[in-house]
């Protein structure tokens, strides 16, 4: 398809990859002179996604690529063939050496297609221009890549019918109407992944990790029916104590901590089932936490709990870097809040509190308060989602 757009020829073409394996500068990567890099080899993660589709699904090619941006100095067309001058691929080069290493699959591909634009740009800085422009897009992560999931679509349906006035966000830049939704009811597909693996994997120390969450871990935190009243208690549970985690420092975390916000919260999210866990002791189970919730509602202990948990977390901080400094060792906060020590650390002082309570002026009557609020039955508790 011949077009011209504001002066400047251009043809769009469906290139059969039986073709495109005999454009010159492939192998010798001279057609990528201008693409902001050449080929990154067979081991990246995309061109292998891209050599498995030649290999198995070739048919559906042309659908699953974003397609090639080519630059020439002169082109025309006669009798549906392009002639062209000074070809560079600006946008592509991971595709057509990959296409290009396929080379016998490629071939054999009768009914495989790929998208290319073609312009003739003579200007060596507007076609600098269209190679940046046309590699800066912005990063698609692999939580995006999982907001269109039955799974996540499932659980944002489920969600929503259960709370009328709340909605799901899945998608990245998604605007929220405050008008129409009661922001107490909004929750975030990124969020409740690494609240999920706090709470039922019990990996905290995961939660810093976006990445691995909605990757690697993926399967064992969406693939199951989950209760929209979890959803909305793990939201209220973390808004509550990251509500807390503000220049005031009313739970008089440390400093250390508090450099830290963008993750350390997930571990005092953690501790909270912990404390359930231990009050009922059920160590090697985690809580329901729609059932957390409803108890410290009814007890008035939200707040209480909330700063126990923060308290705890800070004694582990303290006592681990006091350990480190004993034993001539250098402490790192950052690698302690992102190890299974930190874990190990956090139970131990919680622990410990629970323990000293009984000791402390008054502190048998806040057990006491504590045992008869949080108990909770057997049935309310589940196994851990294993994510490592």
């Amino acid at each position: 398809m011949e077009l011209m757009i504001d002066g400047t020829k251009a043809v769009v073409a469906a290139l059969p990859l039986k073709d495109c394996v005999k454009i010159p500068g492939i192998k010798d990567g001279s057609l990528f002179r201008k693409n902001v890099r050449q080929s990154l080899g067979s081991s990246n993660k995309v061109n292998k996604g891209i050599a498995r589709t030649i290999k198995n699904n070739a048919g559906d090619f042309f659908f699953l690529h974003n397609g090639i941006t080519a630059i020439c100095s002169q082109m025309s067309v006669h009798n549906r063939i392009l002639s062209v001058k000074e070809l560079n691929v600006v946008n592509g080069c991971q595709s057509l050496s990959t296409i290009f290493s396929c080379s016998e699959l490629a071939k054999k591909a009768d009914n495989a297609y790929i998208l290319f634009r073609f312009y003739e740009i003579s200007d060596a800085e507007r076609a600098d221009s269209i190679s940046t422009s046309t590699n800066s897009q912005s990063a698609v992560k692999a939580r995006d890549l999982r907001s269109n999931d039955k799974a996540v679509l499932a659980m944002k349906k489920a969600y929503e019918q259960f709370y009328p006035d709340g909605y799901f966000v899945t998608k990245r830049g998604e605007k929220v109407d405050s008008v129409k939704y009661n922001t107490a009811h909004v929750v975030n597909l990124t969020d409740l992944g690494k609240q999920l693996i706090a709470w039922h994997s019990q990996r905290p120390n995961l939660s810093y990790g976006e990445t691995k969450i909605f990757d690697k871990y993926f399967d064992q935190l969406f693939r199951r029916e989950y209760a929209p009243e979890n959803i909305q208690a793990l939201n209220v549970l973390f808004s509550t104590l990251y509500a807390k985690w503000d220049k005031d420092n009313p739970m008089g975390l440390n400093e250390t901590l508090l450099a830290m916000k963008s993750y350390a919260p997930y571990h005092q999210l953690y501790a909270i089932s912990v404390i359930f866990c231990e009050i009922n002791k059920m160590n090697d189970s985690v809580p329901s936490p729609a059932v957390v919730l409803k108890k410290l509602n009814a007890g008035g202990l939200l707040d209480t709990v909330v700063e126990t948990a923060g308290s705890c977390l800070n004694m582990a901080l303290e006592t681990a870097s006091s350990e480190a400094t004993d034993s001539g060792k250098m402490f790192v906060p950052q690698n302690w809040i992102k190890s299974k020590t930190s874990l190990k650390d956090l139970r131990t002082a919680i622990k410990q509190y629970l323990a000293s309570l009984k000791m402390m002026p008054g502190g048998k009557q806040v057990l006491s308060q504590l045992n008869a609020n949080l108990e909770m039955n057997k049935e309310d508790f589940d196994s851990r989602w294993t994510a490592d």
